[in-house]
């Protein structure tokens, strides 16, 4: 099975990093605990295979262009 990596699902792993440091920060902030919960819901929905996950981060990490 291969998974189209969008430009939208890179940007959804960037904000979904981006929240997941920022709650590490400010610990008990129920607003970054929702949205850190919706974009988990976002990512796990996509179903991607391991090598897609990773390629994800991947992109993710270097600003989300097309390799």
């Amino acid at each position: 099975m291969r998974h189209t990596i969008t430009d939208d699902l890179v940007r959804t792993r960037q904000e979904w990093t981006e929240t997941y440091q920022r709650l590490a920060e400010h610990p008990g902030r129920t607003a970054l605990r929702r949205r850190l919960l919706h974009l988990s819901r976002v990512l796990a929905g996509e179903r991607l295979t391991p090598a897609a996950e990773a390629e994800l981060r991947r992109r993710a990490r270097q600003g989300g262009g097309e390799s």
